[in-house]
């Protein structure tokens, strides 16, 4: 039998070592010579890869307005960046019903981008689920999204709800998407077809990357909820606004359905004009101290962020060949696309043609002298902008056929 003793003594005195206990500490993980090697490895690879070149105009011949202050521009907020995106759509038109209710009430106010964009995700999951997965889910929507949204859930003040979390100094919708994008992929794959438990979900993957939107707001010392805001305060008739296209492929003088994937929930309130009448809507509406929404094309040769002018070079086509035709075939033919929503916010008359201040909430603009913004020659709109949004009355003074 074997017995074992248990010394009483503490193990510290039975090793001869002092009582003294080592600390930690929290630290950042560090290889220098790791990220040396990196870098190193990074810039090797780079340069095996010439730079890819673009052709573009040369803009250094072109007789643009010289600033911001050349142009007779109606009130509006100063330019806001969407950040890492796809919310142009958004920020252009609530920067143009911004100014619409200056115009209109005369209060500024600054709304919030976000809680427009959190329902909308909302939304177009609830219609993905509708229709088993046939129905475009992107980042993308069009402007009349914004007051389809405010109808149903109102809207707040863009103190109420940034979207950004603690710190955050830039919006960063690409995780966000990717999350949202990979479940709904997986219930497809699964039939999962439980609505409830779809957007229940959505919610909570838009809670945790842009913050859970408030349910109501303060306003000049009085709480209220979202669409109280919208009907008590703004007093916005979202009735008063017209979304107006321009393609040859649809009959003239009728509403149609813009067939684009940001349009995903097939709106076919689109009163389609030729390209002369969308052209003096254009012209008729900035000279009325109004602005408009619009959404066309980015992706030209005489389009550049570091310039900070859109125009169309003569090599392309001359300004007096653009027609409905020119429109129309690069439509159909897939060099014009709907790629960004801006806000159109003043003009200036330069060489027998038409100059357009540009809002923009994409990062290009901020790539000049005049950032936050574009200058848009007028023959630029003609061929390349394709639908704008703007109030009925300035579309019934240049459009003798509207009669909404």
């Amino acid at each position: 039998m074997m017995f074992f003793v248990l010394s009483c003594f503490p193990i510290d005195a039975a090793m001869g070592q002092s009582a003294n206990r080592d600390s930690a500490v929290f630290v950042t993980p560090k290889n220098e010579f790791l990220d040396q090697i990196k870098k190193s490895s990074e810039e090797f690879r780079k340069s095996n890869v010439p730079p890819k070149k673009e052709f573009r105009l040369d803009f250094s011949g072109i007789k643009a307005p010289g600033g911001v202050g050349d142009f007779t521009a109606s009130w509006h907020n100063p330019p806001v960046s969407q950040g890492l995106s796809g919310m142009c759509w958004c920020f252009s038109t609530t920067s143009f019903f911004e100014s619409e209710i200056q115009r209109l009430s005369g209060r500024k106010v600054k709304l919030s981008e976000l809680y427009t964009v959190y329902w909308e995700y909302v939304e177009k999951a609830r219609r993905f689920v509708q229709e088993h997965g046939n129905s475009v889910f992107g980042q993308g929507s069009e402007a009349n999204a914004v007051p389809r949204i405010w109808r149903q859930y109102g809207v707040v003040p863009q103190t109420s709800y940034t979207g950004l979390l603690p710190g955050q100094t830039f919006h960063d919708h690409d995780a966000l998407f990717s999350e949202m994008n990979s479940y709904l992929q997986s219930v497809k794959t699964n039939n999962a077809w439980d609505d409830a438990a779809v957007t229940a979900t959505i919610k909570g993957i838009l809670n945790h990357y842009i913050g859970v939107p408030p349910v109501s707001v303060e306003v000049d010392g009085k709480s209220m909820t979202p669409k109280q805001y919208l009907q008590s305060v703004l007093k916005l008739n979202l009735d008063d606004y017209v979304d107006v296209l321009s393609l040859e492929e649809k009959p003239f003088h009728q509403y149609v359905e813009y067939e684009t994937g940001d349009n995903w929930w097939h709106s076919a309130e689109y009163y389609n004009v030729p390209l002369a009448e969308f052209t003096a809507v254009i012209k008729k509406t900035i000279r009325s101290g109004c602005t408009l929404a619009l959404g066309g094309d980015t992706s030209e040769s005489g389009y550049e962020g570091h310039a900070g002018f859109a125009v169309i070079p003569t090599f392309d086509i001359p300004a007096a060949y653009i027609d409905d035709n020119a429109r129309q075939f690069r439509f159909s033919n897939g060099t014009t696309g709907d790629d960004h929503g801006i806000h159109l916010v003043g003009y200036a008359e330069k060489d027998g043609m038409d100059w357009y201040l540009i809002k923009d909430s994409g990062s290009g603009s901020r790539n000049n002298s005049h950032q936050g913004y574009y200058f848009y020659r007028e023959d630029y709109v003609k061929l390349k902008m394709i639908d704008l949004m703007v109030h009925k009355d300035m579309l019934r003074a240049a459009v003798k056929s509207f009669s909404k």
